[in-house]
């Protein structure tokens, strides 16, 4: 499995290899605390969101993750980020995550059609044998979201992690392997559809 920068596209959202032309334009989407809540950063400040990408171009270099700017093919605007993490190649297997989105495209169909997009070249191009996913305890909204895709959560690490506030974090662990992904991706195509 050879996980390679490359653009995602479909017919609203469009996944571009995240690049330090894409700081400015995540700024004026990404500074707000509400996205950062449960998150294991705080980004207020241009500042911040320069360094997130320099970390996630660091982490690109070193082939442990393939971060994207999530941008609405319509508009042509910066919506928000989402990477691949955590890439194991020799057991065919990645995360998705650090996913957010600009308050005004949450809970759109934004989020069904980028999950889609890195699902499908997860499973079909890069022959992944397993997709995890985390998120923090706490979030029910972002647990809720997962067991809508159609990924089977699996357990919760317990004192897993430590946020920027200082607090320990519970993650609940969840996937999608390669058996299940013809009808995760029915369902997901089906409710693009509807969107």
């Amino acid at each position: 499995m050879k996980v390679e920068p490359v653009t995602l596209a479909g017919a609203h959202m469009r996944l571009e290899p995240l690049a330090l032309d894409h700081v400015d334009g995540l700024a004026r989407v990404g500074l707000d605390p509400a996205l950062w809540r449960w998150g294991l950063s705080a980004l207020t400040t241009s500042a911040d969101m320069r360094a997130y990408v320099e970390t996630a171009l660091d982490e690109r270099r070193r082939g442990v993750s393939l971060p994207f700017a999530v941008v609405h093919a319509g508009r042509d605007q910066i919506v928000g980020s989402t990477r691949y993490g955590n890439i194991a190649p020799a057991d065919y297997r990645l995360e998705i995550g650090w996913t957010w989105y600009a308050a005004a495209h949450q809970r759109t169909a934004a989020n069904t059609e980028t999950k889609l997009l890195l699902l499908a070249h997860a499973f079909e191009t890069l022959g992944a044998m397993r997709v995890e996913f985390k998120t923090d305890a706490l979030n029910v909204a972002s647990r809720a979201a997962l067991r809508r895709l159609g990924a089977v959560e699996e357990g919760t690490f317990r004192k897993h992690m430590l946020t920027a506030s200082g607090r320990v974090r519970d993650s609940v662990y969840f996937s999608i392997v390669d058996t299940e992904w013809p009808a995760v991706k029915a369902r997901l195509t089906a409710r693009l559809a509807r969107a």
